[in-house]
Protein backbone atom coordinates (compact mmCIF):
# COMPACT_ATOMS: atom_id res chain seq x y z
CA UNK A 1 0.00 0.00 0.00
CA UNK A 2 1.13 3.51 -0.63
CA UNK A 3 1.09 6.38 1.76
CA UNK A 4 -0.98 9.51 1.32
CA UNK A 5 2.22 11.34 0.40
CA UNK A 6 2.92 8.93 -2.47
CA UNK A 7 -0.48 9.38 -4.12
CA UNK A 8 0.08 12.95 -5.40
CA UNK A 9 3.44 11.92 -6.89
CA UNK A 10 1.76 8.96 -8.58
CA UNK A 11 -1.00 11.19 -9.95
CA UNK A 12 1.60 13.61 -11.30
CA UNK A 13 3.56 10.81 -13.00
CA UNK A 14 0.44 9.40 -14.64
CA UNK A 15 -0.74 12.84 -15.75
CA UNK A 16 2.66 13.61 -17.30
CA UNK A 17 2.70 10.26 -19.12
CA UNK A 18 -0.85 10.77 -20.36
CA UNK A 19 -0.05 14.23 -21.69
CA UNK A 20 3.14 13.06 -23.42
CA UNK A 21 1.46 10.11 -25.10
CA UNK A 22 -1.63 12.12 -26.03
CA UNK A 23 0.58 14.74 -27.68
CA UNK A 24 2.04 11.99 -29.90
CA UNK A 25 -1.46 11.01 -30.99
CA UNK A 26 -2.49 14.62 -31.62
CA UNK A 27 0.65 15.09 -33.73
CA UNK A 28 -0.60 12.36 -36.08
CA UNK A 29 -3.91 14.19 -36.45
CA UNK A 30 -2.09 17.44 -37.18
CA UNK A 31 0.01 15.73 -39.85
CA UNK A 32 -3.11 14.29 -41.48
CA UNK A 33 -4.75 17.71 -41.58
CA UNK A 34 -1.58 19.23 -43.05
CA UNK A 35 -1.57 16.45 -45.67
CA UNK A 36 -5.20 17.17 -46.49
CA UNK A 37 -4.54 20.89 -46.88
CA UNK A 38 -1.61 20.20 -49.21
CA UNK A 39 -3.63 17.74 -51.30
CA UNK A 40 -1.66 14.68 -50.23
CA UNK A 41 -4.65 13.12 -48.43
CA UNK A 42 -8.36 13.18 -49.14
CA UNK A 43 -11.14 13.82 -46.62
CA UNK A 44 -11.77 10.09 -46.20
CA UNK A 45 -8.14 9.52 -45.25
CA UNK A 46 -8.34 12.26 -42.64
CA UNK A 47 -11.57 10.78 -41.32
CA UNK A 48 -9.84 7.41 -40.93
CA UNK A 49 -7.00 9.07 -38.99
CA UNK A 50 -9.52 10.86 -36.75
CA UNK A 51 -11.33 7.60 -36.07
CA UNK A 52 -8.08 5.85 -35.15
CA UNK A 53 -7.07 8.81 -32.97
CA UNK A 54 -10.36 8.59 -31.09
CA UNK A 55 -9.94 4.89 -30.40
CA UNK A 56 -6.26 5.28 -29.44
CA UNK A 57 -6.97 8.20 -27.10
CA UNK A 58 -9.69 6.14 -25.38
CA UNK A 59 -7.30 3.22 -24.85
CA UNK A 60 -4.70 5.58 -23.40
CA UNK A 61 -7.32 7.17 -21.14
CA UNK A 62 -8.40 3.76 -19.85
CA UNK A 63 -4.81 2.80 -19.06
CA UNK A 64 -4.24 6.03 -17.16
CA UNK A 65 -7.55 6.22 -15.31
CA UNK A 66 -9.20 2.88 -14.64
CA UNK A 67 -6.76 1.30 -12.23
CA UNK A 68 -5.21 2.36 -8.96
CA UNK A 69 -3.08 5.39 -9.75
CA UNK A 70 -0.17 4.03 -7.73
CA UNK A 71 -0.12 0.82 -9.79
CA UNK A 72 -0.29 2.73 -13.07
CA UNK A 73 2.51 5.05 -11.95
CA UNK A 74 4.68 2.09 -11.01
CA UNK A 75 4.13 0.54 -14.44
CA UNK A 76 5.07 3.82 -16.09
CA UNK A 77 8.14 4.61 -13.99
CA UNK A 78 9.48 1.12 -13.37
CA UNK A 79 8.63 -0.71 -16.56
CA UNK A 80 8.58 2.21 -19.00
CA UNK A 81 5.85 0.63 -21.09
CA UNK A 82 6.49 0.91 -24.79
CA UNK A 83 2.84 0.81 -25.71
CA UNK A 84 1.88 1.58 -29.28
CA UNK A 85 -1.26 3.57 -28.48
CA UNK A 86 -1.75 4.44 -32.15
CA UNK A 87 -1.70 0.76 -33.00
CA UNK A 88 -4.19 0.01 -30.27
CA UNK A 89 -6.58 2.41 -31.97
CA UNK A 90 -6.37 0.62 -35.30
CA UNK A 91 -9.63 -0.84 -36.58
CA UNK A 92 -10.00 -4.51 -35.78
CA UNK A 93 -10.29 -6.69 -38.88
Amino acid sequence: MSSKAERPAAQEAVAAYHETELAKLVERVGQAIDDFRSGQMDAFGVDQVLFQYSRAAKELWKFCNLGPVELTASLITRDKPAVDWWGRGAPRR
